[in-house]
């Protein structure tokens, strides 16, 4: 589905379903270098039984128009504004690594539009590297090598997200090449890397956020260390935790317990 926001289209994955006002609301957003295609098996699940789903590319991302966020207040923006676009009054907000921190700010700035949080494989501070911020700018595909390397705890998943013998790194690999394609004005990894390294605001928007919280971690993730999730679970007023048996990429390497996790959390 194609949604103008903020002047621009959007695209929104939505499982095929029309949206209807009545149906409540999730929207998934997306990592850095991602697009919505890695939430494929929960926003198809959620689609199915009686919700509304958005799982949109963001903007300046593969079938998105306008300018690439390069802040998270940006991308929070951006939620909001697609939220008002659909006319949804509330809804369910979802995101992963960047997306994470991008759902929290949203939830901070409209506390009442926000009726549950969940935040997969997120940190505070996001901080990355030098040498992984340097080489997103000089040498993306260098970069894109060491992300995989770092995001991954298993070559190949559980069927249910992608089908029975995919490469998780090859398939990974493709992705995040092809989104950074489809950007040929804004380095969309080096921008989205450093938006997620200036934000500092993770922990006071968490103490403006009115409803319940979850946080899915991955017990394998090398990027975003279980641990570096503890400041947010200790200012959630309301927070929950799920550990998956995965890597930061767990939405495919666990795509089934992350499923789990969101059914008994959002349902």
């Amino acid at each position: 589905m194609d949604i103008t926001v903020n002047g621009h289209k959007t695209f929104c994955y939505t499982g095929g379903k029309a949206f209807d006002a009545a149906k409540p609301t999730v929207v998934f957003v997306h990592g850095v270098l991602n697009d919505h295609s890695v939430w494929i098996l929960q926003s198809r699940y959620f689609a199915n039984h009686g919700f509304n789903v958005l799982a949109p590319d963001l903007p300046g991302h593969c079938k998105s128009a306008g300018e690439a966020p390069s802040s998270v207040g940006e991308a929070a923006s951006f939620v909001l504004a697609l939220l008002d676009a659909v006319g949804a009054k509330q809804a369910m907000l979802v995101g992963h690594s960047f997306g994470s921190l991008t759902v929290l700010e949203a939830a901070s700035r409209a506390p009442a539009r926000v009726t549950r949080l969940v935040l997969v494989g997120t940190a505070s501070p996001m901080r990355v590297s030098p040498a992984l911020l340097e080489n997103s700018l000089d040498d993306p595909m260098k970069a894109i090598e060491m992300v995989n390397t770092f995001s991954h705890s298993t070559l190949a998943p559980p069927p249910s997200a992608l089908g029975p013998g995919s490469w998780l790194y090859g398939g990974s690999r493709a992705l995040m090449k092809r989104v950074l394609a489809s950007n040929p004005r804004v380095n969309v990894f080096h921008r989205g890397f450093k938006a997620c390294d200036d934000y500092r605001g993770a922990e006071e928007a968490m103490a403006k956020v009115a409803c319940p919280v979850l946080f899915v971690l991955g017990s394998r993730d090398s990027m975003t260390l279980p641990k570096m999730a503890q400041p947010l679970q200790q200012q959630a007023k309301d927070g929950r935790t799920v550990m998956v048996d995965g890597g930061h990429q767990m939405m495919l390497e666990a795509p089934d317990a992350v499923l789990a996790a969101l059914k008994d959390f959002l349902a």
